[in-house]
């Protein structure tokens, strides 16, 4: 039997899981970030091990304890640590079999597992696990021989029968309890604020004056921080000072205009089956259809800014994070501050939101840097709601070009060219290159790095950009521009989001053009019968659905569908909503989602993750884009950077198509991408204009409307 990748790279099963007292520790490399993780991994160690779920403890993302897991990321938690934890803990269930069977005199075979007890069918014997190791642990190397309990019709993970607990994570959150950065405490903890000015791209003028302050000034070079015993001070510190600082900005490093610039690269590579090559390019021949789609850039719009606290005690660098990656910031940190990896320890703790390189990381280098001018304290250092908005990565803006023709309602030829920046800007220990904004800015300052060209499959720009359907022939070409006045990295999807807006947009418009029914039109062009399933249940679903009417508005259903990295989960959307015919303001009304993840370990916390996913992507869709002028961002607050209240929020229909003898699939990002278009295509469905860019707002209808003669 195959061992799972994650249990490959770290084979012993004490690694994983441990036993104390009556109680059962599970370890992942894997962090919280709201998806419910923790639970999952919990459940899957339960139902593997019959053992109570209230009585297992889980332990993620401390680099000191537990398996090196990289990056929470990619929708591929499951996948993943799920998969190595259900094998490792199968493997420690025959362990403690064998050794019971010698205690209990009995073959392996015929002992019964439950509740955390082996139990000797047909005698009062029985050992519980603590008695079984006496203390000790399962400390061998797995070796993929024993199988996880069946995958069949008759199994139990994920169903009503699934051992279940309330959310790990919740608790203390809905009780005001420490359930994150900000609510812990420490001795004489200390409070950090940094100070920053327009953009990242901005230096201070060496002549401010610095010394007056509140608060204790730490300057390397062109970073500044502040230290005080209590927060009010640090924030007045910090207010003095940009209040002080005169700012200076390179007039090669003034923000680019608009977004056309995007077209102007130096690489460009052709996609075939989702993977990048060398090969030549063709060129476009002439087509019966072209359009070209746009994304915005886009924050992650975390409700609480970013925050980390630091303590260098000893010659060792302890920090608390919510970044997504504890290893992979560890060895960035070390690589910034001239420090040895084994001297920096990073202990995932959450904090909101953090789906994607947002500006976690980077508040834990600026902690780390106050925390070393005065060792034996812990700081706490947080960003202002300026601060996360201002210099957090962003998604990057996108253009894309697609051509295409269709003859007799059949799609001959598919053409696009996806120009945009970089979605891997996440700090690691690289040489000679740093990814943190405060190793640009000390004294002995490291460079960032130059964006490479991504070669993965379904990774970066061109993540979902190959469709799923069946077209005779196709080419998919990447743009590269490595620009990086405008920063950016990873943000939930990456370029799934903007490529399956062009996607499912255009299939959308080919479909009217040749008169077929939308979903028909999929349908023809689909191969996969799990894709086919999930589209047909979508629409029988909407078929359903009777739509409000109100006078004034024009209602609309839109459909998109993508199996997210042409691999993971299947999603197919339908959105209603209505259109006000004076100010042509969107309304959400009703959603209905259907996907297939393949073999469902908590079908609660997968519904939740797609809804979840279609709120914040509808989010993006409607009411997102970060403004810039030529000085930076001026997309600073909520009334600048405004995002989809509560009141916004439609009814949504969340349906599973659950198959036990599947493997389970990441559904994390399953929606991100379908949204965009969904809402597109329901608009040009109400209005008939067709709006190709994001955000589908009043003045992108009313743009799309002054050029589209098939308005009404």
């Amino acid at each position: 039997m195959s061992i799972p990748f994650s249990l490959q790279r770290n084979p012993r099963l004490s690694t994983w899981i441990r036993f104390e007292g009556d109680r059962l520790i599970v370890y992942t490399g894997k962090v919280e970030l709201g998806q419910g993780i923790k639970t999952a991994v919990a459940s899957i160690a339960a139902f593997e091990l019959n053992f109570p779920i209230s009585r297992i403890d889980v332990v993620s993302g401390n680099t000191e304890s537990g398996p090196e897991e990289g990056i929470t990321a990619g929708s591929m938690s499951i996948e993943t640590t799920g998969a190595a934890i259900r094998q490792a803990s199968a493997e420690v269930r025959a362990h403690l079999l064998d050794r019971a069977a010698d205690r209990l005199e009995a073959d392996p075979s015929a002992l019964v597992v439950k509740d955390g007890l082996i139990h000797n069918p047909g005698t009062n014997n029985s050992l519980s696990f603590d008695e079984i190791l006496s203390g000790g642990q399962i400390d061998v190397e797995a070796t993929g021989n024993p199988k996880p309990r069946p995958s069949d019709a008759s199994d139990t993970l994920g169903t009503s029968e699934t051992p279940r607990t309330a959310r790990i994570d919740l608790p203390y959150k809905v009780t005001g309890g420490k359930a994150f950065i900000q609510d812990l405490q420490f001795p004489h903890m200390k409070h950090g604020r940094v100070v920053r000015g327009p953009s990242i791209n901005h230096y201070p003028d060496q002549t401010s004056d610095l010394k007056e302050s509140l608060a204790n000034i730490v300057r390397d070079g062109n970073f500044i921080g502040v230290i005080a015993d209590r927060e009010d001070a640090v924030r007045a510190a910090r207010q003095h000072l940009n209040d002080t600082i005169s700012w200076q900005l390179d007039a090669s490093h003034e923000t680019p205009n608009g977004s056309d610039w995007l077209r102007d690269t130096d690489t460009r590579l052709l996609v075939v089956d989702g993977t990048p090559g060398d090969e030549p390019i063709p060129d476009v021949p002439a087509c019966n259809f072209s359009a070209t789609y746009r994304k915005p850039w886009h924050m992650h719009g975390s409700l609480s800014p970013s925050a980390a606290i630091a303590i260098w005690q000893d010659d060792h660098l302890t920090v608390y994070s919510h970044a997504q990656g504890p290893s992979l910031l560890r060895d960035a940190l070390a690589n910034a501050l001239s420090l040895n990896g084994n001297q920096v320890t990073v202990i995932h703790t959450e904090n909101a939101g953090c789906y994607g390189h947002n500006g976690a990381d980077d508040a834990a280098m600026d902690a780390a840097k106050l925390a070393l001018h005065v060792p034996g304290s812990h700081i706490l250092l947080k960003w202002e709601r300026e601060d996360e908005h201002r210099y957090e990565p962003y998604s990057p803006g996108t253009l894309i070009d697609v051509a295409a023709n269709i003859e007799n309602g059949r799609v001959r030829y598919w053409s696009a060219d996806i120009y945009s920046q970089t979605h891997s800007g996440r700090p690691f220990g690289m040489q000679g290159a740093s990814n943190l904004v405060a190793a640009w800015e000390q004294e002995e300052a490291i460079p960032r790095p130059i964006p490479q060209p991504g070669r993965g499959n379904h990774s970066g720009i061109h993540r979902n950009a190959d469709p799923l359907y069946q077209f005779e022939d196709r080419r998919i070409v990447k743009h590269l521009n490595r620009d990086q006045r405008i920063r950016t990295s990873s943000t939930r999807g990456l370029g799934a989001f903007a490529n399956v807006f062009a996607i499912e947009s255009a299939i959308d418009e080919l479909a009217r053009l040749d008169e077929i029914d939308p979903v028909t039109f999929r349908l023809a062009h689909l191969e996969d019968p799990r894709a086919v399933a999930v589209l047909q249940r979508c629409r029988a679903l909407a078929s359903d659905y009777a739509p409000r009417h109100q006078d004034g508005h024009h209602p609309g259903r839109g459909f998109a569908f993508a199996q997210y990295k042409n691999r993971q989960t299947y999603a197919a959307l339908c959105v209603f909503l209505d259109v006000d015919d004076e100010t042509l303001e969107v309304s959400l009304e009703h959603a209905i989602i259907v996907a297939d993840a393949g073999r469902v370990v908590d079908p609660d916390g997968l519904r939740n993750q797609l809804e979840g996913g279609f709120i914040q992507s509808a989010s993006w869709s409607l009411k997102e884009s970060v403004s810039f002028n030529r000085y930076g961002t001026t997309s600073v607050d909520w009334d600048s950077y405004p995002i989809l209240r509560f009141s916004e929020i439609p009814t949504v229909n969340v349906q599973l198509i659950e198959d036990p003898t599947s493997p389970s699939l990441g559904a994390g990002e399953a929606l991100h991408g379908p949204t965009p278009a969904a809402i597109a295509n329901a608009i040009a469905d109400a209005t008939g204009i067709r709006v190709r860019e994001v955000p589908l707002n009043t003045d992108s209808i009313r743009r799309a409307g002054l050029v589209d003669h098939t308005a009404r």
